[in-house]
Parts: structure tokens; C-alpha cells; sequence
């Protein structure tokens, strides 16, 4: 009989989604981003991945992303697919169910308030479950004050523009696997640059 040996390796070997040059985000999980600056964010991240875009938002919510600003931070908004929900438990639904398929390698998810553990959980399981039918999705859920349960990682983003500069404060509150930080982040000839 043979016995499996255990072993110090992380049990996800995958170097994760690269986000901003030296940051990553790991995929087959669900990240939590708040903040005025949150859809930033989300953009910029996106900005970095190949592929379609889910973007759920709440129906009730007005505000909507811009095709233009999309364009001027380098994101097609050809590739975003954006689905309104009219109820918050129809958006943890859709968000679940797109996890799930593994179709798209990103998917997010505007709510209004942070999910509890057990939709969580959920969402985890189903990106899991992603993973192994299709490519491993990233999750990321945009709340206004942060605080999810159960998040493999939280940020938090805000403007930071000055008179002679503009730019963003971007700040890791909370990661499995590295301590919380701050950077300054800012537009560097084609794309952003993080300065610690």
C-alpha cells in the first residue's frame, strides 16, 4: 500500500492572475475590492486579462460604466458583458452560476453589501468548480465599504490627485498568502505603474 507523502508545496501551484506588474490575484477564487475607486479597479484588471468580461450590477443602481474611459484606460468595452440583476439574491445567483460554467476568465460583481459566509462559500466552491470544467475564473465582488467573509483577498482603491500629479492610493487590506500594503499608483507611458 502506498501512502501519500505531505508536503510544504501550496496545494494551488498556479502563480495566479499578474495584476499591475508585481502584484497577482489567485484565479479559481473570489476577491473582494471597495472604495471610491473601486471600478477602477476592476478595470485595470481586466485591462491585464485576455478573454470576455461578466460585469453584474444591480438593475436599481444608475450609474453605468463609460465605453470612452473604458477605451482611455485600454480596455475594448467590446469585451465586457454586462448583466443587471433586480434583486441582490438574482445577482449572487448569476455571479455563482458564471463561476461555475468557467466560461470567461473574470468575472464581476457589484453589490450593494458584503455577501455573508455562507454565499461566500459558494462562490468559492463554484469558481473551484470552474476551474476544472473550463478555464479558472477570477471573482471579483465591488461593495462601497468592504468586508466580505470569507474573501481570498481584499483592496482597497481611492483617488489620490494632486496639482501636479493624478493618481490612485491602492491598498491590500487582506491576502492568504502576503501582508497588508499600500502603493501609489499612477498612468506610466501606456499603462500604470505602482511606486511603494
Amino acid at each position: 500500500m502506498q501512502h501519500a507523502r505531505l508536503t510544504r508545496a501550496p496545494h494551488r501551484p498556479d502563480a495566479g492572475q499578474s495584476f499591475l506588474g508585481r502584484l497577482s490575484l489567485a484565479r479559481a477564487r473570489v476577491h473582494e475590492a471597495h472604495g471610491p475607486a473601486r471600478h477602477t479597479f476592476a478595470v485595470l484588471l481586466a485591462r491585464e486579462m485576455s478573454g470576455p468580461v461578466f460585469w453584474i450590477a444591480p438593475a436599481w443602481e444608475t450609474a453605468r460604466l463609460h465605453a470612452t474611459a473604458l477605451t482611455n484606460f485600454g480596455l475594448d468595452p467590446g469585451r465586457i458583458i454586462f448583466v443587471h440583476g433586480r434583486q441582490e439574491i438574482d445577482l449572487l445567483w448569476t455571479l455563482e452560476e458564471v463561476l461555475r460554467s468557467g466560461a470567461v476568465p473574470l468575472v464581476v460583481g457589484e453589490l450593494a453589501t458584503p455577501p455573508a459566509l455562507t454565499p461566500m462559500r459558494r462562490l468559492h466552491l463554484a469558481a473551484e468548480a470552474g476551474a476544472k470544467t473550463g478555464r479558472a475564473p477570477l471573482g471579483l465582488l465591488l461593495t462601497p465599504e468592504g468586508g466580505s467573509t470569507g474573501a481570498e483577498s481584499r483592496w482597497q482603491m481611492a483617488p489620490a490627485h494632486g496639482e501636479t500629479h493624478s493618481g490612485w492610493t491602492l491598498t491590500r487590506e487582506r491576502a492568504r498568502s502576503d501582508p497588508p500594503k499600500s502603493w501609489t499608483l499612477r498612468p506610466h507611458r501606456d499603462g500604470f505603474a505602482l511606486a511603494a
